[in-house]
């Protein structure tokens, strides 16, 4: 399988346009690290069995029935279809593309369906995958919709993956709690909403004997004792959790308003903003020598992706960078 093209290649960037000055909003993740605590000697020097206390964490801060550590969703992604001969898998359009990357490097027959198309493709489809908030467009289902769906691919032993990545922002949309279900499976990541993306620690939410399917394809020690550590305190720290949704929800709003006032109508969540552009590659690259990096759709998805600046410097030369190129092509 092809290496795809993701946000977060700043060397890529600085190897193409030079300089050291950047800002990386490439990637849609939480500029507030969660303050990593210390860690204990055994972190580092112990096998990283499976640390009971995290998945107990797990369950309780998405409200899952039963969860699996993984290192990062993108582990959970790319084993899933091995777990099922080949079939008919539909996926929800524009997205993130290493769902259908990996369903076909595994040999299932994929097609991306529009999200107004979905419910015409559900009795065709062995499995469906949808992104809830979707990245890169921030569109979500309703949980209700997504129940009735899995309760209808489960009938016929087919599976509802549901890729929660985003939704810690937004606690109700998820359907995390319903995963001992069968059918219905429910990913979570660690990195996005916790600022933690190089801790490479995700979650599985889906009925027992699925999981322990997937525990035996993965393999032992796949989540480092470090990651471990950490995950569970943050997972655990719930007053840091509050705020924290405060202040991104107010960051995101602050670039709605930044992107409108140069009539940038855009979408998302309060992690990042997506727009569809015609001239996504020119902003790209204006961006780029503004040494701001972006991430940049230039296919299905075609158009512009921000993450919110880290600091009040980063907010000021973004918009420098948008007034400059308004100007431009005026």
């Amino acid at each position: 399988m092809s290496r795809l093209l993701h946000g977060g290649n700043l060397n890529a960037a600085k190897a193409r346009f030079g300089g050291d000055n950047w800002i990386d909003l490439s990637a849609g993740l939480s500029p507030y690290a969660y303050p990593v605590p210390p860690l204990p000697d055994y972190a580092w020097q112990r096998l990283p069995e499976d640390d009971p206390a995290l998945i107990k964490a797990a369950c309780a801060c998405y409200g899952a029935p039963q969860m699996l550590a993984v290192a990062g969703t993108q582990a959970a992604i790319q084993a899933l279809p091995r777990l099922r001969a080949p079939c008919r898998v539909s996926i929800a359009s524009p997205t993130y593309a290493e769902h259908a990357a990996s369903w076909r490097a595994a040999g299932h027959t994929v097609q991306e369906v529009a999200w107004d198309a979905l419910d015409a493709h559900l009795a065709t489809s062995d499995v469906l995958i949808v992104c809830s908030p979707n990245n890169p467009t921030g569109e979500h289902t309703a949980p209700a919709r997504l129940l009735g769906w899995a309760e209808h691919l489960a009938a016929r032993g087919g599976w509802l993956i549901v890729d929660e990545a985003f939704a810690d922002m937004v606690p109700s949309l998820s359907v995390a709690a319903h995963s001992g279900q069968n059918g219905l499976i429910v990913l979570r990541s660690v990195g996005k909403f916790f600022g933690l993306a190089g801790l490479r620690l995700g979650f599985v939410a889906a009925e027992a004997p699925l999981l322990e399917r997937l525990a035996s394809l993965i393999g032992p020690w796949s989540v480092s004792g470090p990651a471990q550590t950490i995950g569970c305190a943050a997972l655990q720290d719930r007053d840091w959790q509050a705020r924290m949704r405060v202040q991104l929800q107010a960051d995101g709003q602050r670039l709605h308003q930044l992107l409108a006032s140069y009539a940038i109508q855009s979408q998302g969540t309060a992690l990042f903003r997506w727009w569809p552009a015609p001239d996504a590659e020119a902003l790209h690259a204006h961006m780029a020598r503004q040494q701001i990096w972006v991430r940049l759709f230039p296919q299905a998805a075609r158009g512009i992706r921000l993450g919110l600046p880290p600091h009040e410097d980063a907010w000021h030369r973004l918009a420098l960078a948008l007034a400059a190129y308004r100007k431009d092509t005026q």
